[in-house]
């Protein structure tokens, strides 16, 4: 039993929500970090969002604590405004992510960097953000200066990470930076967003990373009946989530959904942008935590759909169904409707209640064990009929800055005391330790 030789255990993070730190070493504002600062519309989350796990000045400790754990790799992000403040590369910045790479190298732990997980330089959001038709351009001028840094020591790259949620939560919510809810804006972003994607890979490359990826938040839609209504909603509520990226990256062409669910909203896009953004991938990150129940509702402001929960299925802090059937489900569906690729499922996890101050006998997390448990043989289940998945990194290593939601919601292994940042492993965390160590063949105890 176990899992593929090879195959690669991880855990990831990302830069604005473990950092800190964020003006250290000559670094400028990100957008989120005046979205926390007194005056945003987060300034209910400040300082903490300047803190946070204070990870720039602890990472040797962090290191430690992966190699201590048995993981083999560890996927972070770079901030962009602090290796790019004003356009300027930064040594100073760079030398930070230089240290971390070769402290992960030594310790045997391989580096993935994501480039741009949602933390965009403040003064580029001020030009109008991923509204900015020239946004695209000094995003891949950023991809260069960083993997010309970094690419002879990490192996694995992605231009971006859930560029869904940069769209959905930036400019239809309102609940992200720039704070915008206007879905007229969506198109115009998410094109961006596909065209720095391609613009990321051609930098990448040119600067001799050897393998680029995207990375991509899936949701499988169901509909909440059979009724035609139902099914109908749930492909748009797909095309809208899920096939809105996947499908120009990979196939060269938006979903067919789209026009109608924008109207005269949606855009005639040059037919070249498609052929930049449909750069050959060397994998696709997958991050997945739950499915989307879907039916259709007339009086919904945008999409016509609207959410069901499961009646009876657990449900996380974050209130997401836990349902690890989909994990599967999406692992073959991306194989189905793409073709070959390799997939790496970059995250998963789940927050649930956890104390705030750890116990002297640790942090028992019994519901996140669970969660992990089943949706690692979810992904052994998509192997085993056919899917090439290569490698698991769960969220994330540390309890951390979810965002909007400050430190409300836990979603770490590893526990983080929020007055001292002392770190305690919990009890996932040795579970974890154990799958990767024995790659997967804890799972299957001796009968």
């Amino acid at each position: 039993m176990g899992f593929p030789k090879g195959f690669l255990w991880g855990v990831s993070t990302s830069a604005y929500q473990i950092e800190g730190s964020p003006l250290a070493d000559g670094a400028d504002p990100s957008n989120w970090q005046r979205f926390c600062a007194p005056g945003g519309a987060g300034a209910h989350l400040a300082p903490r969002g300047d803190r946070a796990c204070d990870h720039y000045r602890r990472w040797r400790e962090d290191v430690a604590l992966i190699r201590e754990l048995g993981f083999g790799s560890y996927r972070f992000s770079v901030s962009w405004s602090r290796v790019m403040p004003g356009g300027r590369v930064n040594a100073a910045g760079l030398d930070f992510y230089r240290g971390l790479a070769d402290a992960l190298l030594e310790a045997g732990i391989q580096p993935q960097i994501t480039l741009h997980h949602w933390d965009l330089p403040a003064e580029l959001e001020d030009r109008g953000g991923w509204l900015d038709p020239d946004l695209p351009g000094r995003f891949g001028d950023y991809a260069h200066v960083v993997a010309s840094a970094l690419a002879d020591r990490v192996p694995m790259w992605a231009t971006l990470n859930e560029p869904w949620v940069m769209m959905h939560e930036g400019h239809l919510t309102g609940s992200h930076p720039p704070c915008h809810r206007d879905f007229r804006e969506l198109p115009r972003v998410s094109h961006n967003l596909l065209r720095a994607h391609g613009l990321g890979v051609q930098a990448c490359r040119a600067a001799g990373a050897r393998s680029v990826g995207l990375v991509v938040n899936i949701e499988p839609k169901h509909p909440a009946s059979d009724r035609p209504e139902d099914l109908a909603a749930a492909a748009r509520a797909d095309a809208y989530m899920n096939r809105q990226y996947l499908d120009p990256v990979l196939l060269g062409r938006y979903p067919e959904e789209l026009p109608e669910l924008f109207g005269a909203a949606w855009p005639e896009f040059p037919e070249d942008d498609f052929k930049l953004i449909r750069q050959p991938l060397d994998y696709l990150g997958v991050n997945y935590y739950s499915r989307g129940i879907t039916r259709h509702d007339p009086a919904a402001p945008f999409g016509r759909w609207s959410g069901v929960p499961h009646p009876t299925h657990l449900r996380t802090e974050m209130d997401w169904e836990v349902y690890p059937e989909g994990l599967t489900e999406t692992l073959l569906w991306l194989r189905e409707r793409y073709g070959e690729m390799p997939l790496y499922v970059n995250e998963n996890g789940a927050a649930f209640r956890d104390p705030d101050k750890a116990p002297p006998g640790g942090v028992q997390d019994p519901l996140r064990v669970d969660y992990f448990r089943t949706h690692i043989l979810a992904v052994r289940d998509a192997i085993d009929r056919g899917a090439d998945v290569r490698g698991y990194s769960a969220w994330s290593l540390l309890d951390n800055f979810e965002w909007a939601l400050g430190f409300e919601k836990r979603f770490g292994i590893v526990h983080v005391d929020y007055d001292t940042l002392e770190r305690t492993p919990k009890a996932s965390a040795r579970f974890l330790s154990g799958v990767a160590r024995s790659n997967g063949q804890s799972l299957y105890p001796p009968r």
